[in-house]
Protein backbone atom coordinates (compact mmCIF):
# COMPACT_ATOMS: atom_id res chain seq x y z
CA UNK A 1 0.00 0.00 0.00
CA UNK A 2 1.67 3.42 -1.25
CA UNK A 3 1.16 5.91 1.53
CA UNK A 4 1.51 9.96 1.02
CA UNK A 5 2.62 12.46 3.28
CA UNK A 6 1.84 16.54 4.20
CA UNK A 7 4.36 18.20 6.34
CA UNK A 8 4.78 21.40 8.16
CA UNK A 9 8.18 22.41 9.61
CA UNK A 10 7.92 24.91 13.27
CA UNK A 11 11.73 26.26 13.63
CA UNK A 12 12.23 28.79 16.22
CA UNK A 13 15.43 30.66 17.38
CA UNK A 14 14.47 31.02 20.80
CA UNK A 15 17.19 30.81 23.25
CA UNK A 16 16.97 27.62 24.14
CA UNK A 17 15.15 26.78 21.05
CA UNK A 18 14.49 23.08 22.58
CA UNK A 19 12.25 24.34 25.16
CA UNK A 20 9.94 23.90 21.97
CA UNK A 21 9.55 20.72 23.27
CA UNK A 22 7.98 21.78 26.31
CA UNK A 23 5.01 24.26 24.52
CA UNK A 24 4.58 21.69 21.80
CA UNK A 25 3.68 18.91 24.55
CA UNK A 26 6.14 17.11 22.50
CA UNK A 27 9.82 15.59 23.58
CA UNK A 28 12.48 16.29 21.19
CA UNK A 29 14.23 12.84 21.79
CA UNK A 30 11.00 10.37 20.63
CA UNK A 31 9.01 9.92 17.18
CA UNK A 32 5.24 9.96 18.87
CA UNK A 33 2.59 8.80 16.33
CA UNK A 34 -0.98 9.57 16.28
CA UNK A 35 -4.20 7.93 14.60
CA UNK A 36 -6.10 10.28 12.74
CA UNK A 37 -8.88 9.81 10.26
CA UNK A 38 -7.64 8.09 6.73
CA UNK A 39 -4.23 8.01 7.93
CA UNK A 40 -1.74 8.65 10.76
CA UNK A 41 0.65 12.04 11.99
CA UNK A 42 3.71 11.64 13.32
CA UNK A 43 6.13 13.97 15.32
CA UNK A 44 9.85 14.37 15.21
CA UNK A 45 12.79 17.10 15.21
CA UNK A 46 15.19 17.21 12.89
CA UNK A 47 16.99 19.37 14.76
CA UNK A 48 17.32 20.30 18.36
CA UNK A 49 19.72 22.43 20.19
CA UNK A 50 20.03 25.77 22.33
CA UNK A 51 20.53 28.06 19.80
CA UNK A 52 17.86 26.38 16.77
CA UNK A 53 15.28 24.07 16.98
CA UNK A 54 12.89 22.50 14.18
CA UNK A 55 9.62 20.04 15.16
CA UNK A 56 7.83 18.75 12.05
CA UNK A 57 4.38 17.63 11.51
CA UNK A 58 4.10 14.72 9.09
CA UNK A 59 0.78 13.71 8.53
CA UNK A 60 0.62 10.26 6.38
CA UNK A 61 -2.58 9.52 4.69
CA UNK A 62 -3.81 6.30 3.00
CA UNK A 63 -5.54 7.15 -0.27
CA UNK A 64 -7.34 4.21 -0.05
CA UNK A 65 -8.87 5.16 3.29
CA UNK A 66 -9.58 8.79 2.11
CA UNK A 67 -11.50 7.24 -0.88
CA UNK A 68 -13.77 5.21 1.24
CA UNK A 69 -13.95 8.17 3.76
CA UNK A 70 -15.55 9.66 0.84
CA UNK A 71 -12.91 12.50 0.50
CA UNK A 72 -13.89 13.75 -3.01
CA UNK A 73 -14.03 16.42 -5.40
CA UNK A 74 -17.67 16.77 -6.02
CA UNK A 75 -17.46 14.37 -9.62
CA UNK A 76 -17.68 10.78 -10.49
CA UNK A 77 -14.23 9.84 -9.66
CA UNK A 78 -13.58 12.40 -7.46
CA UNK A 79 -13.09 10.22 -4.04
CA UNK A 80 -10.30 8.60 -5.76
CA UNK A 81 -8.88 11.27 -8.03
CA UNK A 82 -8.32 14.27 -6.02
CA UNK A 83 -4.90 16.13 -3.68
CA UNK A 84 -6.56 15.36 -0.36
CA UNK A 85 -3.53 13.14 0.20
CA UNK A 86 -0.62 15.55 -0.43
CA UNK A 87 -1.23 19.26 -0.02
CA UNK A 88 -2.23 21.06 3.61
CA UNK A 89 -5.80 21.07 3.66
CA UNK A 90 -8.61 21.10 6.30
CA UNK A 91 -7.28 17.43 6.83
CA UNK A 92 -4.10 18.70 7.66
CA UNK A 93 -6.20 21.16 9.86
CA UNK A 94 -7.92 18.19 11.93
CA UNK A 95 -4.28 16.54 12.32
CA UNK A 96 -3.10 19.73 13.86
CA UNK A 97 -5.87 19.92 16.57
CA UNK A 98 -5.56 16.38 17.57
CA UNK A 99 -1.67 16.27 17.52
CA UNK A 100 -1.47 20.40 19.10
CA UNK A 101 -4.50 21.14 20.59
CA UNK A 102 -3.02 21.49 23.97
CA UNK A 103 -0.53 24.38 21.91
CA UNK A 104 -3.07 25.70 20.39
CA UNK A 105 -4.93 26.86 23.76
CA UNK A 106 -1.51 27.74 24.87
CA UNK A 107 -1.43 25.94 27.69
CA UNK A 108 2.14 24.72 29.09
CA UNK A 109 2.26 24.41 32.70
CA UNK A 110 6.28 23.74 32.71
CA UNK A 111 7.14 27.12 30.96
CA UNK A 112 3.43 29.14 31.31
CA UNK A 113 5.43 32.46 30.50
CA UNK A 114 7.37 31.06 27.52
CA UNK A 115 3.94 29.98 26.29
CA UNK A 116 2.77 34.03 26.91
CA UNK A 117 5.93 34.88 24.79
CA UNK A 118 6.56 35.95 21.31
CA UNK A 119 9.11 33.78 19.64
CA UNK A 120 10.68 33.87 16.42
CA UNK A 121 8.91 31.75 14.06
CA UNK A 122 9.50 30.03 10.94
CA UNK A 123 6.95 27.73 9.55
CA UNK A 124 7.34 25.98 6.39
CA UNK A 125 4.75 24.31 4.37
CA UNK A 126 5.91 22.62 0.98
CA UNK A 127 2.65 22.04 -0.79
CA UNK A 128 -0.14 24.77 -0.51
CA UNK A 129 -3.30 25.13 -2.84
CA UNK A 130 -3.44 28.56 -3.96
CA UNK A 131 -6.48 28.18 -6.40
CA UNK A 132 -7.06 31.89 -6.17
CA UNK A 133 -9.33 34.26 -4.92
CA UNK A 134 -7.47 34.99 -1.46
CA UNK A 135 -4.08 34.38 -1.62
CA UNK A 136 -1.28 33.23 0.95
CA UNK A 137 -0.17 36.75 1.20
CA UNK A 138 -4.11 37.87 1.76
CA UNK A 139 -4.39 35.91 4.55
CA UNK A 140 -1.41 36.04 6.32
CA UNK A 141 0.29 39.25 6.30
CA UNK A 142 -2.17 40.97 7.92
CA UNK A 143 -0.95 38.96 10.82
CA UNK A 144 2.02 40.15 11.35
CA UNK A 145 3.75 37.19 9.14
CA UNK A 146 6.39 38.12 6.17
CA UNK A 147 5.67 35.73 3.52
CA UNK A 148 7.18 33.86 0.81
CA UNK A 149 5.78 31.44 -1.70
CA UNK A 150 7.44 29.53 -4.58
CA UNK A 151 5.05 27.81 -7.05
CA UNK A 152 5.22 24.34 -7.77
CA UNK A 153 5.49 23.66 -11.59
CA UNK A 154 3.68 20.88 -12.96
CA UNK A 155 5.77 18.86 -15.08
CA UNK A 156 9.21 20.88 -15.16
CA UNK A 157 11.27 18.04 -16.69
CA UNK A 158 8.75 16.78 -19.53
CA UNK A 159 5.99 19.32 -19.90
CA UNK A 160 8.22 22.19 -19.08
CA UNK A 161 5.12 24.07 -21.04
CA UNK A 162 2.66 23.18 -18.94
CA UNK A 163 3.84 26.20 -16.13
CA UNK A 164 2.90 26.59 -12.67
CA UNK A 165 0.50 24.47 -10.94
CA UNK A 166 -1.76 26.45 -8.75
CA UNK A 167 -0.22 25.01 -5.49
CA UNK A 168 3.25 26.63 -3.81
CA UNK A 169 5.65 26.47 -1.28
CA UNK A 170 5.40 28.35 1.34
CA UNK A 171 7.73 30.01 4.49
CA UNK A 172 6.04 32.10 7.10
CA UNK A 173 7.89 34.48 9.42
CA UNK A 174 7.16 36.02 11.96
CA UNK A 175 7.49 36.63 15.89
CA UNK A 176 4.67 35.74 17.60
CA UNK A 177 2.95 33.87 20.67
CA UNK A 178 3.32 29.71 19.45
CA UNK A 179 -0.49 28.93 20.03
CA UNK A 180 -1.60 32.35 17.99
CA UNK A 181 0.48 30.95 15.13
CA UNK A 182 -0.91 27.54 14.94
CA UNK A 183 -4.98 28.58 15.70
CA UNK A 184 -3.96 30.83 12.19
CA UNK A 185 -2.93 27.81 10.66
CA UNK A 186 -5.99 25.58 11.54
CA UNK A 187 -8.24 28.74 10.33
CA UNK A 188 -6.44 29.51 7.63
CA UNK A 189 -5.00 26.36 5.60
CA UNK A 190 -8.49 25.03 4.96
CA UNK A 191 -9.65 28.94 3.88
CA UNK A 192 -6.56 28.10 1.29
CA UNK A 193 -7.79 25.06 0.17
CA UNK A 194 -11.32 26.38 -0.25
CA UNK A 195 -12.87 23.26 0.54
CA UNK A 196 -13.27 20.63 3.59
CA UNK A 197 -13.64 16.78 3.77
CA UNK A 198 -16.61 16.87 6.10
CA UNK A 199 -19.86 17.73 6.88
CA UNK A 200 -19.99 21.22 8.33
CA UNK A 201 -22.35 21.47 10.86
CA UNK A 202 -23.02 24.18 13.27
CA UNK A 203 -20.23 23.37 15.66
CA UNK A 204 -18.07 24.41 13.32
CA UNK A 205 -19.07 28.16 14.15
CA UNK A 206 -17.75 27.44 17.78
CA UNK A 207 -14.39 25.88 16.43
CA UNK A 208 -14.01 29.20 14.29
CA UNK A 209 -14.86 31.64 17.23
CA UNK A 210 -12.69 29.85 19.61
CA UNK A 211 -9.80 29.87 17.00
CA UNK A 212 -9.90 33.17 15.13
CA UNK A 213 -10.85 34.74 18.46
CA UNK A 214 -9.65 38.64 18.31
CA UNK A 215 -7.45 38.07 15.23
CA UNK A 216 -9.81 37.15 12.47
CA UNK A 217 -12.53 39.83 14.30
CA UNK A 218 -9.75 42.69 13.12
CA UNK A 219 -8.71 40.38 9.49
CA UNK A 220 -9.74 42.70 6.82
CA UNK A 221 -10.46 39.76 4.55
CA UNK A 222 -12.73 38.50 7.82
CA UNK A 223 -15.59 38.44 6.33
CA UNK A 224 -13.95 35.72 3.23
CA UNK A 225 -12.09 33.59 5.72
CA UNK A 226 -15.79 33.12 7.31
CA UNK A 227 -17.88 32.37 4.34
CA UNK A 228 -14.71 30.19 2.69
CA UNK A 229 -14.56 27.94 6.61
CA UNK A 230 -17.98 27.88 6.96
CA UNK A 231 -18.33 26.39 3.04
CA UNK A 232 -20.57 29.78 2.04
CA UNK A 233 -23.34 28.23 4.19
CA UNK A 234 -24.89 31.54 4.05
CA UNK A 235 -26.77 31.21 7.97
CA UNK A 236 -23.84 29.87 10.05
CA UNK A 237 -21.53 32.87 8.35
CA UNK A 238 -23.67 35.66 9.38
CA UNK A 239 -23.95 34.17 13.17
CA UNK A 240 -19.92 33.43 13.13
CA UNK A 241 -19.65 37.38 11.76
CA UNK A 242 -22.23 38.43 14.82
CA UNK A 243 -19.95 36.61 17.18
CA UNK A 244 -16.50 38.03 15.68
CA UNK A 245 -17.77 41.36 16.04
CA UNK A 246 -18.24 41.31 19.72
CA UNK A 247 -14.49 40.41 19.95
CA UNK A 248 -13.94 44.07 17.56
CA UNK A 249 -16.57 45.92 19.92
CA UNK A 250 -14.86 44.41 23.35
CA UNK A 251 -11.32 45.51 22.05
CA UNK A 252 -12.69 48.98 20.86
CA UNK A 253 -14.12 49.92 23.75
CA UNK A 254 -10.89 48.94 25.52
CA UNK A 255 -9.01 51.03 23.69
CA UNK A 256 -11.50 54.35 24.01
CA UNK A 257 -12.04 53.45 27.51
CA UNK A 258 -7.42 53.95 27.61
CA UNK A 259 -7.46 56.86 25.35
CA UNK A 260 -10.03 58.86 26.14
CA UNK A 261 -9.83 58.26 30.08
CA UNK A 262 -5.81 58.60 30.00
CA UNK A 263 -5.93 62.08 29.68
CA UNK A 264 -8.67 62.93 32.42
CA UNK A 265 -7.76 60.69 34.94
CA UNK A 266 -6.06 63.23 37.12
CA UNK A 267 -9.21 65.43 37.68
CA UNK A 268 -11.13 64.91 40.56
CA UNK A 269 -14.67 67.22 39.02
CA UNK A 270 -16.08 65.48 36.04
CA UNK A 271 -17.44 68.51 35.01
CA UNK A 272 -13.88 69.93 34.30
CA UNK A 273 -12.11 67.05 32.49
CA UNK A 274 -10.20 68.15 29.45
CA UNK A 275 -12.02 66.26 26.02
CA UNK A 276 -10.57 63.39 25.54
CA UNK A 277 -7.76 62.65 23.35
CA UNK A 278 -9.94 61.22 20.68
CA UNK A 279 -12.25 64.55 21.10
CA UNK A 280 -8.45 66.38 20.78
CA UNK A 281 -7.63 64.88 17.24
CA UNK A 282 -10.90 64.77 15.74
CA UNK A 283 -11.13 68.39 16.76
CA UNK A 284 -7.51 68.90 15.14
CA UNK A 285 -8.20 67.42 11.64
CA UNK A 286 -10.94 70.03 11.49
CA UNK A 287 -8.75 72.85 11.86
CA UNK A 288 -6.25 71.42 9.44
CA UNK A 289 -8.87 71.18 6.71
CA UNK A 290 -10.28 74.55 7.65
CA UNK A 291 -7.27 76.16 6.51
CA UNK A 292 -6.34 74.33 3.60
CA UNK A 293 -10.40 75.29 2.29
CA UNK A 294 -11.03 71.81 1.62
CA UNK A 295 -14.64 71.63 0.31
CA UNK A 296 -14.94 68.07 -0.48
CA UNK A 297 -12.90 65.20 1.96
CA UNK A 298 -12.50 61.48 2.00
CA UNK A 299 -11.84 59.94 5.39
CA UNK A 300 -10.31 56.70 4.63
CA UNK A 301 -10.22 54.22 7.23
CA UNK A 302 -13.74 55.67 8.66
CA UNK A 303 -14.54 52.83 11.11
CA UNK A 304 -17.57 53.89 12.56
CA UNK A 305 -18.05 56.98 11.70
CA UNK A 306 -16.72 58.90 14.61
CA UNK A 307 -14.97 61.41 12.28
CA UNK A 308 -17.36 61.52 9.93
CA UNK A 309 -20.16 62.89 12.52
CA UNK A 310 -18.04 65.91 12.85
CA UNK A 311 -17.30 66.32 9.20
CA UNK A 312 -21.42 66.31 8.47
CA UNK A 313 -21.52 69.05 10.96
CA UNK A 314 -18.66 71.33 8.60
CA UNK A 315 -20.98 73.20 6.21
CA UNK A 316 -18.15 74.23 4.59
CA UNK A 317 -17.78 70.58 3.02
CA UNK A 318 -19.81 69.80 0.06
CA UNK A 319 -19.31 66.48 -0.20
CA UNK A 320 -18.07 63.74 2.26
CA UNK A 321 -16.87 60.28 1.56
CA UNK A 322 -16.19 57.45 4.22
CA UNK A 323 -14.33 54.62 3.43
CA UNK A 324 -13.55 51.39 5.19
CA UNK A 325 -12.34 47.48 4.11
CA UNK A 326 -14.99 46.02 6.50
CA UNK A 327 -18.64 46.20 5.52
CA UNK A 328 -19.51 45.67 9.21
CA UNK A 329 -18.18 48.73 10.02
CA UNK A 330 -19.96 50.75 7.05
CA UNK A 331 -23.11 49.46 8.19
CA UNK A 332 -22.77 50.92 12.05
CA UNK A 333 -21.64 54.04 10.79
CA UNK A 334 -24.42 54.13 8.90
CA UNK A 335 -26.88 53.24 11.46
CA UNK A 336 -25.18 55.63 13.88
CA UNK A 337 -25.37 58.34 11.48
CA UNK A 338 -29.03 58.02 11.30
CA UNK A 339 -28.64 58.09 7.15
CA UNK A 340 -31.84 57.05 6.85
CA UNK A 341 -33.06 60.24 9.06
CA UNK A 342 -30.74 62.99 7.55
CA UNK A 343 -33.01 65.55 5.13
CA UNK A 344 -31.92 65.28 1.38
CA UNK A 345 -29.78 67.75 1.54
CA UNK A 346 -27.38 66.14 4.31
CA UNK A 347 -27.86 62.72 3.23
CA UNK A 348 -26.42 63.85 -0.34
CA UNK A 349 -23.41 64.90 0.89
CA UNK A 350 -22.34 61.89 2.46
CA UNK A 351 -21.38 58.61 0.89
CA UNK A 352 -20.12 55.12 2.46
CA UNK A 353 -17.75 52.73 0.39
CA UNK A 354 -16.08 49.81 0.79
CA UNK A 355 -12.57 50.12 -0.18
CA UNK A 356 -9.11 49.62 0.71
CA UNK A 357 -5.64 52.34 1.71
CA UNK A 358 -3.98 50.11 -0.48
CA UNK A 359 -5.75 49.70 -3.60
CA UNK A 360 -4.81 52.46 -6.33
CA UNK A 361 -8.08 54.93 -6.84
CA UNK A 362 -7.61 57.74 -9.04
CA UNK A 363 -10.96 59.10 -8.18
CA UNK A 364 -10.21 60.04 -4.86
CA UNK A 365 -7.63 62.55 -6.28
CA UNK A 366 -11.28 64.06 -6.94
CA UNK A 367 -11.34 64.90 -3.31
CA UNK A 368 -9.43 68.26 -2.07
CA UNK A 369 -8.31 66.04 1.06
CA UNK A 370 -7.81 62.79 2.05
CA UNK A 371 -7.60 61.81 5.59
CA UNK A 372 -6.55 58.67 7.30
CA UNK A 373 -6.90 59.11 11.11
CA UNK A 374 -5.21 55.98 13.20
CA UNK A 375 -4.83 54.01 10.07
CA UNK A 376 -0.80 53.57 9.13
CA UNK A 377 -0.02 51.87 12.06
CA UNK A 378 -2.63 48.71 11.52
CA UNK A 379 -0.64 48.59 8.34
CA UNK A 380 2.64 45.54 7.95
CA UNK A 381 5.63 47.90 7.19
CA UNK A 382 6.33 46.23 3.87
CA UNK A 383 2.77 47.52 2.79
CA UNK A 384 3.57 50.97 3.61
CA UNK A 385 5.13 51.69 0.04
CA UNK A 386 1.68 50.43 -1.48
CA UNK A 387 -0.05 52.45 0.89
CA UNK A 388 2.12 55.86 -0.29
CA UNK A 389 1.96 55.00 -4.01
CA UNK A 390 -1.89 54.47 -3.63
CA UNK A 391 -2.88 57.60 -1.98
CA UNK A 392 0.00 60.08 -2.73
CA UNK A 393 1.00 58.95 -6.00
CA UNK A 394 -2.27 57.64 -7.55
CA UNK A 395 -4.78 60.00 -5.88
CA UNK A 396 -2.31 62.73 -5.88
CA UNK A 397 -4.86 65.03 -3.83
CA UNK A 398 -4.59 68.24 -2.92
CA UNK A 399 -4.28 67.64 0.93
CA UNK A 400 -3.69 64.37 2.96
CA UNK A 401 -4.10 64.51 6.51
CA UNK A 402 -2.41 61.54 8.91
CA UNK A 403 -2.35 61.23 12.68
CA UNK A 404 -0.66 58.31 14.21
CA UNK A 405 0.36 57.76 17.67
CA UNK A 406 3.60 58.87 18.92
CA UNK A 407 5.16 55.47 20.89
CA UNK A 408 7.23 58.04 23.14
CA UNK A 409 4.62 58.82 25.04
CA UNK A 410 3.39 55.61 26.17
CA UNK A 411 5.21 55.48 29.13
CA UNK A 412 3.18 58.48 30.60
CA UNK A 413 -0.23 55.89 30.53
CA UNK A 414 -0.19 53.35 33.64
CA UNK A 415 -2.70 51.65 32.55
CA UNK A 416 -0.53 50.71 29.33
CA UNK A 417 2.38 47.73 30.19
CA UNK A 418 5.57 48.52 29.33
CA UNK A 419 6.46 47.35 25.52
CA UNK A 420 2.60 46.74 24.85
CA UNK A 421 0.92 49.48 21.82
CA UNK A 422 -1.95 50.64 22.13
CA UNK A 423 -4.29 48.42 20.51
CA UNK A 424 -3.37 44.43 20.06
CA UNK A 425 -3.77 45.43 15.96
CA UNK A 426 -1.08 47.74 15.91
CA UNK A 427 1.83 46.50 13.75
CA UNK A 428 4.16 49.47 15.02
CA UNK A 429 4.09 52.51 16.39
CA UNK A 430 6.83 55.31 15.57
CA UNK A 431 8.54 57.84 17.53
CA UNK A 432 8.35 61.41 16.50
CA UNK A 433 11.78 60.91 14.66
CA UNK A 434 10.71 57.83 12.62
CA UNK A 435 7.06 59.30 11.57
CA UNK A 436 9.08 62.52 10.45
CA UNK A 437 11.81 60.29 8.52
CA UNK A 438 8.58 58.57 7.00
CA UNK A 439 6.66 61.58 6.03
CA UNK A 440 10.05 63.37 4.27
CA UNK A 441 10.45 60.51 2.27
CA UNK A 442 6.77 60.39 1.03
CA UNK A 443 7.00 63.88 0.34
CA UNK A 444 10.77 63.52 -2.03
CA UNK A 445 8.94 60.74 -3.94
CA UNK A 446 5.55 62.36 -4.63
CA UNK A 447 5.83 65.96 -4.66
CA UNK A 448 4.27 66.97 -1.34
CA UNK A 449 5.48 69.23 1.89
CA UNK A 450 4.43 68.79 5.36
CA UNK A 451 4.37 69.86 8.56
CA UNK A 452 3.45 67.79 11.86
CA UNK A 453 1.57 69.26 15.01
CA UNK A 454 1.81 67.68 18.20
CA UNK A 455 -1.79 66.76 19.17
CA UNK A 456 -3.32 66.33 23.12
CA UNK A 457 -1.11 67.07 26.31
CA UNK A 458 2.38 67.99 25.20
CA UNK A 459 4.77 67.00 27.31
CA UNK A 460 8.21 68.34 27.16
CA UNK A 461 10.63 65.68 27.61
CA UNK A 462 8.26 63.02 25.32
CA UNK A 463 5.87 65.53 23.00
CA UNK A 464 2.33 64.64 22.72
CA UNK A 465 0.54 61.04 22.56
CA UNK A 466 -0.67 61.73 19.04
CA UNK A 467 1.00 63.07 15.70
CA UNK A 468 -0.74 64.69 12.72
CA UNK A 469 0.98 65.19 9.67
CA UNK A 470 -0.72 67.85 6.91
CA UNK A 471 0.60 67.08 3.46
CA UNK A 472 0.32 69.55 1.38
CA UNK A 473 0.94 69.15 -2.83
CA UNK A 474 3.83 71.33 -4.32
CA UNK A 475 3.00 69.74 -7.93
CA UNK A 476 0.28 69.20 -10.33
CA UNK A 477 0.23 65.62 -11.56
CA UNK A 478 0.76 65.28 -15.13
Amino acid sequence: MILLVVLLTITTTHRPADELGFLLHKHPERVQRFEVSAGSAHVFYPESGPDRCTAALLLELDPVALARGGGGDGFALGQYVNDRPYVASSLFSVALARVFGSAMKGRCAARPELAATALPLELRLPVVPSPGGLSVEQLFEPLGWSVRTEPIPLDPVTFPEWGDSHYVAVTLTASMRLADALTQLYVLLPVLDNAKHYWVSAEEIDKLVRAGGTWLANHPEREAITGRYLVRKRRFTEEALERLAEFEDSVETAEAAAEEGEVAEHHDDAEQRDPSLAQQRRAAILAALRETGARTVADLGCGEGSLLRELLGERALRSILGVDVAPRSLRTAARRLRLDELPQWQRDRIELRQGSVVYAEERLGDYDALVLSEVIEHLDPPRLPAFAAAVFGVAHPRTVLVTTPNVEYNVRWDSLPAGTKRHGDHRFEWTRAEFAAWAEQVCAGHGYTVRIRPVGPLDAELGAPTQLAIFERTEVQA
